[in-house]
């Protein structure tokens, strides 16, 4: 029996136009899907390059509302910045104004309290708790209780500063931040797809700690209102201390004017007092020189005495010797007894008045050096009130007030 030989597979003419017409079949479906595919594709390129187009759009529409805003927000920052910067600069001149006037209460205070202590010089029946002193005593009053409200509207004027400068801080670091932002969106939105600053970031994603449109306007309204808020206190701050420095000047000088006041009538009273005393010490001086001529006067009548006095009594003594029955108490007798007495009277009657006018001349003499004593007292008085004090008060009247 032949063997066969084993080779490549043998097929049938069916078989191979069958495979054939397989073939033909499958580059047909394959070259129409390729067809569909490439249809699909410039479809999805046209469609994909008009949508990212649009989208692109979008986003720089956007980026152009959120410049106007970030503009908007940062121009109504600025402009607030601007008013509390000016604010506060009004506000450090009225601070100034009140140091101003707090420093200038110190020499009033010096002098009031000065014009007491001089007035303690005073001496015997003029150290009078009078109105002068009354006055001055109330002046400082007047002028401790002013210091204090100085002193505390400052502290309250220095905490508004702060308190401005605290909200201005915050508005100019919302102000900077804006800033920034506006730098980075500008970058942004400047961006293009020619531009050679693009790069791939994988991953991108909204950060966690973002805000929302709301909150984030909400934030820079809030800075706003804060800052109006402070200056709108400011403002009535400036007021007020408007009104204080007014006040406390006014009652400063008004209680200065009673103090000068009380001193020109005082002054004006020891004056009057003074003169009167001068006039009755110049009367007193006359009546001791009158009262001494009358002392004297009173001693030369009775040194005349002596003589009528010794002529009736030698006279008397004589007529003793007359001898016998010419011993005769007759007329001439019982007269020079009775001039002998009434001469003796007299003079007791002159030596009682000489008394007299030397106890008047003594009391006299005694209220001469009373008089001089309280005139030496109201000079001194003038000297310390009218001379030191008043002077003192008219030379830094115009630094006081």
């Amino acid at each position: 029996m032949a063997r066969l030989v084993q080779g490549p597979t043998v097929y049938t003419p069916d078989e191979w136009h069958q495979s054939n017409n397989l073939n033909y079949d499958k580059a047909e479906q394959t070259r129409i899907m390729s067809e569909i595919i490439r249809d699909e594709s410039t479809r999805l390129c046209n469609e994909t390059g008009m949508t990212t187009q649009k989208t692109q759009k979008s986003v720089n529409k956007k980026f152009e509302q959120r410049l106007n805003d970030i503009n908007f927000w940062n121009a109504e920052l600025d402009k607030q910045f601007k008013d509390t910067e000016s604010e506060i600069g009004k506000m450090l001149e009225y601070k100034q104004r009140l140091e101003v006037a707090l420093d200038a209460t110190q020499l009033p205070l010096a002098i009031s309290q000065l014009c007491i202590s001089n007035r303690e010089d005073r001496c015997s029946i003029d150290v009078v708790h009078d109105d002068v002193e009354i006055q001055l005593l109330k002046e400082v009053e007047v002028i401790c209780g002013v210091q204090a409200v100085l002193k505390r509207t400052l502290e309250q004027a220095v905490e508004q500063i702060r308190l401005l400068r605290s909200a201005n801080y915050y508005l100019n670091k919302d102000i900077t931040d804006k800033f920034s932002a506006l730098k980075i969106d500008g970058e942004c939105s400047s961006l293009s797809n020619s531009c050679y600053k693009k790069k791939y970031v994988p991953n991108a994603k909204i950060t966690p700690n973002s805000v929302t449109p709301e909150e984030w306007e909400a934030f820079s309204n809030k800075n706003i209102l804060k800052v109006e808020s402070e200056r709108n206190s400011s403002i009535t701050s400036r007021s007020m201390i408007d009104e204080i420095l007014q006040e406390t000047h006014s009652d400063q000088q008004k209680q200065c004017n009673a103090v000068n006041l009380a001193f020109s009538k005082r002054i004006n009273e020891t004056e009057k007092a003074k003169s009167k005393l001068e006039e009755h010490l110049s009367k007193v001086d006359e009546e001791i020189n009158n009262m001494e001529k009358n002392i004297r006067s009173l001693n030369v009548a009775i040194s005349d005495k002596k003589a009528p006095m010794q002529v009736s009594q030698t006279r008397l003594d004589t007529r003793t010797n007359r001898p016998n029955i010419e011993l005769c108490c007759d007329l001439v007798q019982y007269k020079l007894i009775d001039e002998v007495g009434e001469i003796s009277c007299d003079i007791n009657r002159l030596k009682k008045v000489v008394r007299e006018s030397e106890n008047a001349l003594k009391a006299l003499v005694r209220q001469k050096l009373k008089l001089e004593e309280d005139i030496t007292v109201k000079n001194k008085t003038l000297s310390i009130d009218r001379d030191e004090n008043v002077v003192i008060r008219m030379d830094i009247a115009h630094e006081s007030y």
